[in-house]
């Protein structure tokens, strides 16, 4: 029995594919396996391209690749946890005017959703400016270019 639930543990890790991200984005009480069903379940996909959630390939919003790496949230707030999770919940709360409608997100949703997002790009290999492999990150048959940070900015 004990083999079969530490299998099982390691399958729903493995179906994340999810990186721990630096302590400072940790969220508390956040499931980034539960999050990225959260995602899924709400629709994400219809407006973001999010790596690991299948469908998840649309333009219409930002790209949530390598979000972990990610200094600013909506274009207002650093992105930190609880901003993240605010945002999730009320995102006209935190960017008036935003596109992003509100999912009417509950707080543990809000928290497992952000603990996924924090996965993107925890440990990224392949630095900013290096190309996605095809079929990384949208519909486009051709590799893109993973985002760029300013110039001089760590990476």
């Amino acid at each position: 029995m004990i083999l079969r639930a530490a299998g099982l543990t390691l399958l729903l890790l493995g179906a994340c594919d999810a990186a721990e991200p630096p302590a400072a984005l940790r969220i508390a009480g956040g499931d980034a396996a539960r999050g990225a069903q959260v995602i899924a379940a709400h629709g994400c996909g219809a407006c973001h391209v999010i790596p690991g959630i299948p469908g998840a390939v649309s333009w219409v919003g930002p790209p949530l690749i390598e979000w972990a790496r990610r200094g600013v949230l909506a274009g207002r707030v650093p992105n930190a946890p609880e901003h993240l999770v605010a945002f999730l919940r009320n995102p006209q709360a935190t960017s008036p005017g935003s596109a992003m409608p509100n999912l009417g997100l509950g707080e543990a949703e809000a928290r497992d959703a952000a603990a996924y997002l924090y996965t993107l790009g925890a440990a990224q290999a392949v630095p900013a400016g290096q190309p996605l492999a095809p079929g990384e990150a949208g519909t486009l048959p051709g590799p893109r270019l993973r985002p760029q940070l300013r110039p001089g900015a760590p990476q």
